[in-house]
């Protein structure tokens, strides 16, 4: 078997457009046991084959209030008003409410199937976010080919984070089984709620810059209560590792080889990690924190020996967070018996790069407020299984 992995940026720009001559069509269909014809109409511009396919397609309950978020998106100004409003606050309260039932069932790790488009940072970019939806499931998620996997940091910076979220979280609702959201380090209390920082652009200031400070913070606190919820990684065809930062460290003191993807399962499904609740255990809250936190090291950390001995060494980013090298990377994915590693967390101008020899992607799914150019583009992966 083989692999592909294809990596793209997008941007705006269009074309002339092909008109299509509306068809009105029919299609008979015969009862194998009585012989009886029945004639059915299909959808404008559909085919028999188009039709039985959709016939096939997994059915999804209906959510009103997922739905409404959906439509709301697809001209967001046009709901100016409502999205200011005190109803819009206790909207996302209830749909928070709803996906953190889904977010906390699922595994810290998640055993995925190609094919899969990869998504990194969002950063609340709306406009980019759009052009994907446009572009790549622009029918709607049901009906595009393979799932989708968000690899966080989906608010601060960008000024829609409010918009950005709430639609992936909808669309959650509506598809569970079609989209998937990973954590960011920005999906932890630490980060989204340092207003000093990131001033007008943090998250927690434009929940309470949009709904007043009360609501504003309950909106904050509610969405956060569903971060902590967020998967940390993924695996794709049991090949490839997905994740927001990089690998984690094992445990201290586990075993030689211990599994770190059985590790990572035992981490609590309900998880502050910075802060952390009570009942975290300090041990695996580091592991989480270093799954949303670290980053490929350097060459020039690799070249000048910082690196420890089992390939390990501190972020540049300092705060305790750490770096890995190509040893670590080599322990890791022969230990796991994977090939490749998918992340985020590092902006770049061209939305996806390659690093340690190849076998670590970064890619990055905003164009702005990152201080990468006015030509910077959006990026994403796609993967899928090669014909044996």
């Amino acid at each position: 078997n083989g692999r592909c992995l294809r990596a793209d940026g997008g941007g705006e720009g269009g074309g002339p457009r092909r008109k299509h001559l509306p068809l009105s069509s029919e299609r008979n269909e015969v009862d194998p046991t009585t012989g009886a014809v029945r004639r059915t109409r299909m959808n404008r511009q559909a085919s028999i084959a188009t039709s039985e396919v959709l016939d096939t397609l997994p059915s999804y309950q209906a959510d009103l209030l997922a739905q409404k978020f959906i439509e709301i998106y697809k001209d967001p100004v046009a709901m100016v008003t409502y999205l200011s409003s005190p109803e819009f606050a206790q909207d996302i309260l209830k749909l928070a409410g709803k996906a953190k039932t889904i977010f906390e069932a699922e595994q810290r790790c998640l055993f995925l199937e190609s094919p899969i488009y990869v998504f990194g940072d969002t950063h609340g970019n709306l406009e980019d976010l759009h052009f994907f939806s446009d572009n790549i499931w622009k029918l709607g998620i049901n009906l595009s080919a393979g799932r989708f996997l968000f690899l966080g940091d989906y608010v601060d910076r960008g000024m829609s984070s409010l918009e950005v979220v709430t639609y992936l979280m909808a669309l959650k609702i509506l598809y569970p089984t079609k989209i998937y959201m990973l954590r960011g380090n920005h999906e932890t209390r630490d980060v989204n709620g340092w207003e000093e920082h990131y001033e007008e652009r943090s998250f927690i200031r434009q929940c309470k810059d949009r709904f007043g400070e009360d609501m504003g913070e309950l909106v904050w606190e509610e969405l956060n209560q569903v971060f902590d919820r967020l998967p940390l990684s993924a695996v794709i065809d049991r090949d490839i590792f997905c994740i927001h930062g990089g690998i984690p460290r094992p445990i201290p003191d586990s075993p030689p080889n211990a599994n770190r993807i059985e590790m990572l399962q035992r981490i609590s499904p309900v998880s502050g990690i910075n802060p952390p609740y009570e009942h975290e255990d300090e041990p695996y809250r580091q592991m989480a924190s270093e799954c949303i936190w670290s980053d490929p090291a350097g060459e020039d950390q690799e070249e000048s020996g910082e690196l420890g001995a089992d390939g390990f060494g501190e972020s540049p980013r300092g705060g305790g967070t750490v770096c890995f090298g190509n040893k670590a990377l080599d322990d890791f994915l022969a230990q796991h018996q994977l090939s490749y590693v998918i992340r985020a967390h590092e902006a770049h101008a061209y939305g996806v790069s390659l690093s340690k020899r190849a076998r670590c992607f970064t890619v990055f799914s905003t164009s702005k407020d990152h201080n990468q150019g006015s030509k910077a583009i959006c990026g994403y992966v796609t993967t899928r299984a090669l014909p044996s």
